[in-house]
């Protein structure tokens, strides 16, 4: 098993991007549960891509129009990302390399530049996404304009530098008290929505509804669509290196398990996040007529008084700022990590961040500019189609690389998890191009 000690040995993404030393994992002997705390981690900060602003705009469309119907949706939306995440997780303690490094080695020359230039438009992309739900939620908790919430968005680079001084747990304990942060916000909204139970778990159950009614497999498209993050899986699995597991066999088997158990814990509370935000509109929107509600600011202005509770509409802006705020973290990380696996080129934090959120900033001041905040929506939806794109980028190689025996020796995968891996591509791959062509022809 001394075959995998010498790719990890060299640590290509460790010893540039983490802002420390790697995180220390407590000996064998030590109590299990210490050991897996030492992996708890990595999966959180993936799991920020799952409950970003594309996303509220789904789940809030889908809740309003649909009421629990669409909840299967998102159930089969997290299964998938888990079963990826998990991949992806595997990727990188087998090989130590990451999916961006694993792209530049084992394909053919001529796909880097293009990987590597798709993979940076999902990260613009994405970082659009942060830009508008930030602005958005300044502007409701405190008044600011979109122009302006925009512009202070890109200061969040300061942030970031902050937390990197501090080292990589103190990055992973930010992230995590902003998810705990949205949890308890929706948690106490769902709580104050009081919706009808018996619905939701039948909404958790396939219905015939999704085929045969074309504007809800729209909705239904959208909510999977914009669920799995392509940067997420480059930043995935370089973060599983980020422990200081033993390089042998056994040291990976072990970083696997909690490794993966990390991710699907985390996974399933962006599960509850996601499904908190459709249950909120179906039982304050659907149940009252206000079927139309589809932008962000309508779901804010309408909770406190559909409800009944004056903090609804706050709680609500305050777990938007949060979702907006923690995406920058991870952004900044993953844009990293594509930059050096593909091109072996390292900018500053600052220098990375400054780039990319003025390339994400710019289409927002030229859209508000000309068009009026109106339209912010519609760009929303854009940055989710320019996502939903680059996806099939990232998951392919995954899968391909994960499923070679040269590659991952005694860790490739089982011919079973080979098949359902692939389904999971096709599907994705599928509803992408579905939610493309009726974007486009649209």
């Amino acid at each position: 098993m001394d075959h995998y000690t010498h790719p990890a040995s060299q640590h290509p993404s460790v010893s540039t991007v983490y802002p420390k030393n790697l995180v220390s994992v407590p000996g064998r002997a030590s109590f299990w549960l210490r050991r897996f705390l030492a992996f708890v981690g990595p999966g959180y900060m993936v799991a920020v891509g799952y409950m970003d602003p594309g996303n509220w705009a789904t789940d809030l469309q889908g809740g309003a129009e649909f009421g629990y119907t669409l909840l299967f949706a998102i159930l089969l939306s997290n299964i998938m990302a888990v079963i990826l995440q998990a991949l992806s997780a595997r990727l990188g303690i087998v090989t130590g390399h990451d999916l961006a490094q694993a792209c530049r080695e084992w394909l053919p020359g001529w796909l880097r530049m293009p990987l590597w230039f798709t993979c940076e438009l999902a990260i613009i992309a994405c970082d659009l996404a942060e830009v508008i739900g930030t602005a958005v939620a300044l502007q409701l908790l405190f008044g600011f304009p979109i122009l302006l919430g925009t512009v202070i968005s890109v200061f969040d680079v300061f942030l970031v530098l902050l937390l990197m001084r501090w080292g990589f747990r103190a990055l992973e304990a930010f992230v995590m008290t902003l998810l705990g942060i949205i949890a308890v916000c929706f948690g106490i909204q769902l709580v104050a929505s009081s919706p009808e139970v018996g619905e939701i778990l039948k909404g958790f159950l396939p219905s015939s509804q999704l085929i045969t009614n074309s504007d809800m497999l729209y909705v239904a498209i959208g909510i999977v669509g914009a669920t799995v993050m392509p940067h997420n899986l480059y930043l995935h699995s370089s973060l599983v290196q980020s422990r200081d597991y033993e390089r042998t066999y056994d040291g990976r088997k072990e970083a696997l398990r909690w490794a993966t158990w990390d991710s699907t814990i985390a996974l399933t509370l962006a599960l509850f996040i996601n499904a908190a935000i459709l249950i909120v509109a179906a039982a304050a929107f659907y149940r009252t007529g206000h079927h139309d509600v589809a932008e962000i600011s309508d779901a804010w202005r309408l909770l406190s008084p559909i409800l009944g509770f004056g903090l609804a509409s706050t709680l609500f802006a305050v777990a938007l700022l949060a979702a907006g705020t923690n995406s920058t973290v991870t952004g900044t990380l993953a844009g990293q990590i594509v930059m050096e696996g593909f091109l072996h080129l390292r900018l500053p934090y600052w220098a990375r961040r400054l780039v990319t959120r003025g390339l994400a900033v710019l289409p927002v001041l030229i859209i508000v500019g000309f068009y009026g905040q109106g339209k912010v929506g519609a760009l929303l939806v854009f940055s989710q189609i320019v996502l939903s794109m680059q996806l099939p980028f990232a998951i392919i190689p995954l899968v391909m690389f994960v499923s070679s025996r040269k590659i991952m020796g005694a860790f490739r995968l089982s011919r079973p998890w080979i098949i359902v891996s692939w389904v999971v591509v096709a599907i994705i791959v599928g509803l992408n191009l579905k939610l493309l062509n009726d974007a486009v022809i649209g």
